[in-house]
């Protein structure tokens, strides 16, 4: 799929470069060191990209989906010599495709693991039910250029037609409150979004309230998600067995998730089972919690906290609608690169979120009340004076 060679509006000035500044901030030269080196990355410093240029130029490429290759780095070439770095000749295409090879899929996912962690504060609004912190985790695709090692890797949707694309399935836990993903994964499109999310449960901690979708309840996987000491609120679908061994003053009840829902096991999980209806939706919700005592949350409460789970959707659509843009997939034509351009991605978008976030904490706001469109303008037209990475 061929892609224009477009530039920025009015060529490259100072209020239209990467920022450079923000990005060196989000992206400590230590810790991008630490993970260049974990991945065994040398840092060819007599190359015309070093590699911790080309890992920031992979991230940049996020927040201008719409350009090509070459004005992306021209406008970060720009910014490092405006901030009295050494000048740095625009590489070709080809050259920049080469450096990407070279730094190769593991260093960004290095350093996303280093980096991302849950955002909220005590003083951010919306991001807290009671004395939890609410998480979710939920799943979605991208789509990628139609190319054989692309196809072979990933695969394509069963249904799909002769112009269909390939397709990444990632899963991320975010926090409800800031948008911030602090966990993801990513794997070809016939993966189990449930098996793909399990490695994610090494980031839940007590103190943490995760919310997830009716596809996500399985035995094994709850044992495993409670074990965390993190509180869970799931939804569950219409064939779990749910008895009420005990009802409870708020309406709710208590009752017993059992393996494969076979209810002959003896071996059993108790659970606390909300159920409700919302005015004009012919469908009955069931929720299942840890939280057993009504008095610490009551099934009020938690069925309207329940609905937190659709910031994931608006966190998936930051991402795949305004990062990555109206363009129907991502960049890059080798499955590495498209690993390497997909931990870019996330990288970007939880910047965004930390600049919206601090933003939100300056004016009391609730970070939902920042425009993220705004957020990526701001970024795209701002060089702020920070501290650059060093040569």
């Amino acid at each position: 799929m061929a892609r224009d060679e477009s530039t920025l509006p009015g060529g490259a000035r100072i209020s239209d470069l990467v920022a450079l500044g923000a990005l060196a901030e989000y992206v400590p030269d230590a810790d991008l060191r630490a993970a260049l080196s974990q991945a065994g990355v040398k840092p060819g410093r007599n190359r015309l990209l070093p590699a911790d240029m080309t890992a920031l130029y992979v991230i940049a490429l996020s927040l201008y989906r719409s350009v090509s290759y070459e004005e992306v780095l021209r406008c970060l070439l720009e910014g490092f010599k405006w901030l009295g770095l050494p000048n740095v000749q625009v590489a070709t295409k080809g050259a920049i495709t080469q450096a990407r090879e070279r730094l190769g899929k593991e260093a960004l996912r290095l350093l996303f693991e280093r980096l991302a962690r849950p955002m909220a504060t005590a003083q951010t609004h919306g991001a807290w039910y009671r004395s939890w912190l609410t998480v979710a985790f939920d799943g979605t695709t991208l789509a990628l250029p139609d190319t054989t090692e692309n196809a072979a890797k990933f695969g394509y949707p069963a249904a799909a037609s002769p112009a269909g694309y390939p397709l990444l399935r990632t899963v991320c836990l975010c926090e409800t409150g800031t948008h911030a993903a602090f966990a993801a994964t990513l794997a070809p499109y016939a993966s189990s979004e449930r098996e793909m999310a399990m490695p994610l449960l090494t980031k839940l901690k007590p103190g943490m309230l995760l919310l997830a979708d009716r596809g996500f309840l399985g035995y094994d996987f709850w044992e495993a998600a409670s074990l965390t000491g993190a509180d869970l609120l799931w939804r569950a679908s219409k064939s779990w067995e749910l008895p009420k061994t005990q009802r409870l003053a708020d309406g709710s009840w208590i009752s017993t998730l059992h393996p494969n829902k076979d209810l002959r096991r003896n071996d059993q999980i108790t659970v606390r089972v909300i159920q409700y209806a919302v005015e004009g939706v012919d469908e009955i919700y069931r929720l299942v919690t840890t939280i057993l005592d009504p008095a610490k949350a009551p099934a009020l409460e938690l069925a309207a906290l329940y609905h937190e789970r659709w910031e994931v959707e608006l966190i998936f659509d930051e991402i795949k609608t305004h990062l990555k843009g109206a363009r129907l997939t991502l960049r890059s034509k080798t499955p590495d690169l498209v690993e390497q351009e997909f931990w870019g991605l996330i990288l970007a978008h939880r910047m965004l979120r930390s600049l919206i976030h601090q933003a939100a904490l300056n004016r009391k706001l609730d970070p939902d009340e920042v425009s993220f469109t705004h957020a990526i303008r701001v970024v795209r037209r701002t060089l702020p004076r920070r501290t650059a990475l060093s040569p």
